[in-house]
């Protein structure tokens, strides 16, 4: 799926130019995993595949969010679009 856009600068950066400026170090690696996984995945039931991503849909004012475990307290948030194929409202956020 095409990345539509993302809210987190420093997220961007490692997308669009490939620096790890503005993310820790230490989960730049995973984070690098989880978006090529999003750019190559054709269909989001995909995302339940890997297990220690803890891939769910969030509900209340966040419903329609998908949400994947980077650390303990950090996950990678985004929506699917799935008329474009695209994720979009990418962001790296301190969940809890």
């Amino acid at each position: 799926m095409k990345i539509r856009n993302v809210t987190h600068r420093g997220l961007r950066r490692l997308i669009e130019e490939d620096s790890a400026a503005g993310l820790p170090p230490a989960t730049v690696p995973k984070l690098r995993r989880m978006l090529s996984f999003l750019q190559d995945m054709e269909r989001e039931d995909e995302l339940q595949t890997v297990p220690g991503w803890n891939a769910h849909r969030l509900t209340g004012d966040r419903k329609g969010v998908w949400s994947l475990t980077v650390t303990r307290n950090w996950r990678l948030t985004f929506r699917i679009d799935r008329d474009e194929g695209e994720v979009f409202d990418l962001d790296y956020e301190d969940y809890h």
